[in-house]
């Protein structure tokens, strides 16, 4: 499974490094998640530069598109040269936004008339775009879904792992990472937000 994590300049590292860590401990099921950015290099929020793994486009051939979020998004969801770089499909393809990544994309119609997840900044630019905003941490409806708050990144990142390569696997992924002391019953909340949002059949 081929995921790319969209990261522009100005991102938050939590969405980008907490999706992309958590994703790459299934590497031994052929998944990779990787930094995919519209320039060589990227600088976050908080001054961290980091070097883009892809190029922007390879989010239209990866099975999975995550949308995290920065500072800079409401200029990139006006810039169309740049969106317009985005070709994604639905039909084909697991897509996700965390925070004001949700803003990009009801820019790039992919929310239609789905309720969505956002932060508190991004709310009244993401209504403004005409989609209803729930307060809720997490909400997906069949191949989109959308996070609010940034540690909600693990939920975003649950849900793929989840749709993706089975409970199990994602259960196991998580366990690794939770903290020791906590580990199950960490790993029992956090996929309790995300399985009713899972196919049933």
């Amino acid at each position: 499974m081929k995921v790319a994590i969209l990261t522009f300049d100005g991102f938050n590292e939590l969405d980008s490094f907490v999706a992309l860590g958590l994703i790459n401990r299934l590497h031994a099921l052929g998944w990779k998640a990787e930094i995919t950015s519209p320039a060589a290099q990227v600088r976050s929020m908080n001054g961290v530069t980091v070097q883009a793994q892809q190029p922007l486009e390879f989010a239209n051939e990866a099975d999975v598109v995550l949308f995290g979020s920065g500072i800079h998004s409401r200029a990139i969801a006006a810039d169309g040269a740049l969106l317009d770089r985005l070709r994604l499909d639905p039909v084909r393809q697991l897509i996700g936004g965390q925070c004001s990544g949700t803003l990009l994309m009801a820019r790039l119609g992919l929310l239609a008339d789905m309720p969505a997840c956002t932060d508190s900044t991004t709310k009244p630019w993401v209504v403004e775009a005409g989609v209803r905003v729930l307060e809720e941490p997490f909400h997906a409806r069949g191949p989109i879904a959308t996070a609010g708050g940034c540690l909600a990144s693990q939920y975003l990142a649950a849900w793929v792992m989840a749709r993706g390569a089975g409970l199990e696997a994602a259960r196991g992924a998580l366990h690794y990472v939770a903290p020791v002391g906590e580990k199950d019953g960490y790993v029992e909340r956090l996929l309790g937000v995300v399985k009713p949002f899972l196919p049933t059949d």
